[in-house]
């Protein structure tokens, strides 16, 4: 069994969002086209208290963008984004959600930042989705959404280790791109078996 996992969609990694994934809402309709051929569908919602670690706001001596070592190992530090309750947080309005059968939000908790969908950021405090999409029968996932460099990268790079087929929808990613990253994510991910095809290879 398939399911389709759509990371992030929120309105903060949109255009006009306190951390703006350029063209970031340009994955909404391929998203949506996609939903219907699929049983499984599962959306991850960052969701993150107000005075997250992962934010710049909450190092005096730092700015955003700039790096620290956390517990875990080096952590970007952000802009303050997808505050819980805040309309930053939401999913961008025009993207469909009735499809969408589990939301699994994750940087909930205040030490720790989440970019995957299956593991925090120590790569070892689980989301749940794993057992989610095992209870299901899934064997393999396509990834979409926000942003490519991050928090879909590590989406798919967990969904590979885990042992599932991932094909990663192009036309249906966007990335921040912070010097090059974004090609040095799309290596990373070929070399760990990640597949690549555009949403119209879908249809049937």
């Amino acid at each position: 069994m398939k399911a389709l996992i759509i990371v992030d969609v929120q309105n903060d990694f949109c255009p006009g969002g306190a951390l703006e994934v350029p063209n970031g809402d340009q994955v909404v309709p391929p998203i949506n086209a996609l939903m219907q051929q699929f049983d499984c569908v599962v959306q991850t919602q960052d969701w993150h208290p107000e005075d997250h670690h992962s934010f710049a706001s909450s190092h005096a001596d730092k700015k955003a963008f700039e790096t620290t070592e956390m517990d875990y190992g080096e952590q970007v530090l952000w802009p303050d984004h997808c505050v819980q309750g805040t309309e930053g947080a939401a999913f961008h309005p025009d993207l469909e959600t009735k499809p969408v059968q589990m939301i699994v939000r994750k940087g909930y908790r205040k030490a720790i930042d989440s970019y995957s969908a299956f593991f925090e950021n120590d790569h070892e405090t689980v989301t749940g989705l794993h057992g989610y999409l095992q209870a299901r029968g899934v064997d393999e996932v396509y990834v979409t959404g926000l942003a490519t460099d991050f928090c879909v990268k590590w989406t798919a790079l967990d969904a590979a280790k885990l042992g599932y087929k991932v094909k990663l929808v192009k036309d249906a990613v966007r990335g921040i791109d912070m010097d090059g990253s974004v090609d040095v994510a799309l290596d990373e991910m070929q070399e760990a078996g990640v597949e690549f095809l555009e949403s119209g290879d879908l249809k049937g």
